[in-house]
């Protein structure tokens, strides 16, 4: 995909189409880390929250309550 780079106020910018933002599955107001590689490459990654060791704890203790049955059918 080709992108040019436009004026934007006072900067220069590349817009992103819908259609990219979706496929990239990006949103208005994601943050996204910049990185400039030797050659001049440009990458962009977008900046995810991972859940934490808590949150995860918490869905493990809940699935493992709602199907105990199951698990201990499988063990």
């Amino acid at each position: 995909m080709v992108k040019m780079i436009t004026k934007v106020g006072n900067s220069q910018g590349i817009i992103l189409d819908s259609a990219l933002m979706e496929l990239a599955h990006l949103k208005t107001g994601d943050q996204l880390n910049v990185e400039i590689h030797p050659g001049g490459t440009i990458t962009l990654t977008p900046l995810r929250p991972r859940p934490s060791a808590q949150e995860v704890t918490k869905v493990i203790k809940t699935t493992m309550k709602k199907y105990a049955r199951t698990m201990k059918k499988l063990a």
